[in-house]
């Protein structure tokens, strides 16, 4: 029995280059002129983020900062599921977003569908929130690759465990 090529699609997150991305952005709101006297927090929880400021203005401000800094920190912003707009205490406002890790159910199959319906000779099986690809052939597999990366699923993926 001769192991199959395979590939795993995964949609993980690096913690550690998020909690930099958002300690970057907060020092840039300290800096900056139009944030002066403005009491702007950006908290990450487990899977989300929370920013606390004055404004829409000001929340919209931040958003574009989180997604330069999450950029430059080489995590895809695609992450950052952003949620409604809330009041909070005080005058203030609250942005949350989620934080998405993981592909969900609807999207396995979406991807698998797409996959099948392309005919290459691929196996495609769903192994929780992540998907295992095998075939005979290694362009089979790279063709794959291209094809999730051109379907814009719109969550961040990545591609591990290649077996040759």
């Amino acid at each position: 029995y001769k192991c199959m090529p395979s590939f795993d699609v995964v949609s993980r997150l690096d913690h550690q280059e998020i909690d930099n991305a958002i300690g970057n952005a907060t020092r840039e709101i300290t800096t900056r002129y139009d944030f002066k006297g403005s009491d702007t927090t950006i908290e990450k929880k487990e899977n989300s983020v929370v920013v606390i400021t004055d404004d829409e203005m000001k929340a919209g401000q931040v958003n574009d900062m989180l997604v330069t800094h999450f950029v430059r920190r080489k995590v895809d912003p695609l992450c950052l599921k952003k949620k409604e707009l809330e009041k909070a205490g005080g005058n203030k406002i609250r942005q949350s977003y989620d934080l998405i890790e993981g592909i969900e159910q609807s999207l396995c199959k979406k991807i698998t569908a797409d996959i099948k319906s392309s005919k290459l000779k691929v196996q495609v099986k769903i192994n929780g929130n992540e998907l295992r690809v095998d075939g005979k052939k290694k362009d089979d597999l790279q063709n794959v690759m291209q094809l999730i990366e051109e379907s814009n699923i719109g969550i961040p993926v990545q591609f591990i465990n290649f077996r040759d």
